[in-house]
């Protein structure tokens, strides 16, 4: 394999690793000292990325999209785009009003439990997706580029080298700011997910005249991804727009959820 990675793109990379980790930490700590949050709420929030996210959605994934039903879900885009989208709203956001029905309800006095709750549910989803996935990146690339790309392919059947060797080509030919792009997309999805956890917050606290804020925070939450995925079809070589969408999106969510928490925290001082 020809194949090498620039040192650029390694060195991004690197940095993206380290803000997967580095900023659920810093934001666990601000809202700690600043607000006076308990811990607890966070790991909450990375409990229920694991769970309803990473592990109960991608089970359903599994019996749908293997199903007839299925089939016609992944030859349509805009189909799929809704699919995922609605899916990812169900899990996370029903997830999110599970656990502050009823593991949180202790945590209710201080709002900005709700800020730290986002901040473990988005920032395990930084971690899973930047860290861990620059881990991969990073160990293939120092494979390959020290000549050692063979043994990542090795007891491999032909098909999976195969497949194995488009990844690499693909991670060698990709621009390095890509790498960059991937962190702005994570602030992006955190900001997303505090504003979310702000609208479950208030429609569990403030009860059914509240309530319609769930299924907003679903809609919101639909929305947002169901755009990356077109986006992303659509405009193949143009990551950077489809990132300037999911920024703005993202904005038009935390305008949206500070209103809420505004009028909600108005209401809470009459």
């Amino acid at each position: 394999m020809n194949t090498s990675i620039p040192e650029l793109s390694i060195a991004f990379m690197i940095l993206a690793m380290i803000c997967g980790t580095a900023l659920p930490v810093a934001l666990c700590i601000f809202f700690r000292k600043k607000y006076h949050c308990s811990l607890i709420p966070f790991f909450f929030g990375c409990a229920v990325m694991l769970t309803f996210a990473l592990m109960l959605e991608q089970l359903a994934h599994a019996l749908i999209l293997n199903s007839s039903a299925g089939t016609v879900i992944k030859n349509n885009i805009w189909l799929y785009a809704v699919y995922g989208g609605l899916m990812a709203g169900l899990f996370e956001e029903g997830g999110r009003f599970i656990i502050m029905k009823t593991a949180m309800k202790n945590y209710r006095e201080n709002n900005y439990n709700a800020l730290m709750y986002g901040a473990g549910h988005g920032g395990f989803e930084a971690f899973y997706l930047l860290t861990l996935g620059m881990v991969n990146n990073l160990a293939a690339s120092i494979m390959i580029n020290s000549g050692n790309a063979a043994q990542l392919t090795a007891g491999l059947t032909a098909d999976q080298a195969a497949s194995a060797e488009a990844a690499f080509a693909q991670l060698a030919s990709s621009p390095s700011w890509l790498f960059l792009l991937s962190i702005v997309e994570r602030f992006a999805a955190i900001a997303s997910q505090l504003a979310f956890s702000v609208l479950v917050w208030f429609a569990v606290k403030n009860g059914k005249k509240a309530s319609w804020l769930f299924p907003a925070a679903i809609f919101l939450h639909l929305l947002l991804d169901a755009a990356a995925v077109i986006l992303n079809h659509y405009l193949p070589n143009q990551a950077y727009l489809t990132e300037l969408a999911v920024c703005l999106l993202s904005a038009g969510n935390v305008c949206f959820a500070y209103k809420i928490w505004k009028k909600s925290t108005a209401a809470e001082e009459i």
